[in-house]
């Protein structure tokens, strides 16, 4: 679904997507698009942030506050560090501004379709063995680094027993760097945890979901001991306790 009350720019979205291979629906306002979701929620959302009626940042706020999981691609002329950090905190998935390039924004549809596609072939409603709730999904996929706790089938996470809500971006960097407590996770590789290999995705992303974890997940997110930034290489998740314990020793 595109949600755009710039009709040309509409209607030029449209034949680009239509021309992949895209069942496409148009709507002009923000009330419009979450009409339209509740009815026949669409496999993802091309969102424009200046609409009537309800503006793109209210209509993602409201999708992620109803625990949909929709992908959402949101497009405005406003280019600001300020915006882009609001736009993912909401719970976007990803972010252009305009001027855009059509052809980028058919890639990056792709790309955000493809890795849904991947989480819900890995969801546990596709392995009853793992089924939420389950004595055996919480033993096996809980990750713990210290006091943080990602759990992967609630797709929940909390501190010191606190829980912190995430946007679906954050949740997936967090459980990845989880699974490997102290490994260092370049830009690069935590793109594809966001987005799968694509070269239309950029690390600017990663960065800013970063930021908003340590406000999370961090008592001093400008002095973190948790996410840590390795200098010239990228991030790692690492339990406060033991550079404590190293200190003292």
């Amino acid at each position: 679904m595109v949600a755009e009350d710039d009709a040309k720019q509409a209607e030029l979205v449209r034949r680009y997507l239509e021309h992949e291979g895209h069942a496409v629906t148009v709507v002009e306002d923000g009330r419009a698009a979450l009409e339209e979701v509740r009815h026949r929620e669409p496999d993802l959302l091309v969102l424009d942030v200046m609409m009537p009626r309800a503006d793109g940042l209210d209509v993602v706020r409201i999708l992620r506050a109803e625990d949909r999981e929709i992908p959402v691609l949101m497009l405005t002329a406003r280019s600001t560090e300020d915006d882009l950090l609001l736009g993912l905190d909401l719970g976007a998935d990803d972010y252009m501004t305009k001027p855009f390039s059509p052809r980028e924004l058919v890639a990056r549809v792709r790309t955000l379709l493809r890795r849904n596609r991947r989480t819900a072939a890995s969801s546990p409603a596709a392995d009853p063995g793992t089924a939420p709730g389950s004595a055996r999904a919480e033993a096996d996929d809980a990750l713990t680094v210290g006091t943080l706790r990602v759990d992967p089938v609630r797709h929940e996470v909390s501190v010191g027993g606190a829980p912190v809500v995430c946007t679906p971006g954050e949740f997936r960097i967090l459980a990845a760097m989880a699974a490997e407590p102290d490994r260092v996770f370049t830009r690069q590789r935590l793109l594809a945890e966001l987005h799968g290999f694509d070269k239309y995705i950029s690390g600017r992303t990663v960065d800013v979901h970063v930021m908003h974890l340590r406000k999370k997940i961090e008592r001093a997110p400008r002095r973190p001991v948790r996410l840590l930034t390795v200098f010239g290489v990228g991030y790692k998740l690492t339990d406060p306790a033991k550079g404590a314990r190293r200190a003292s020793s």
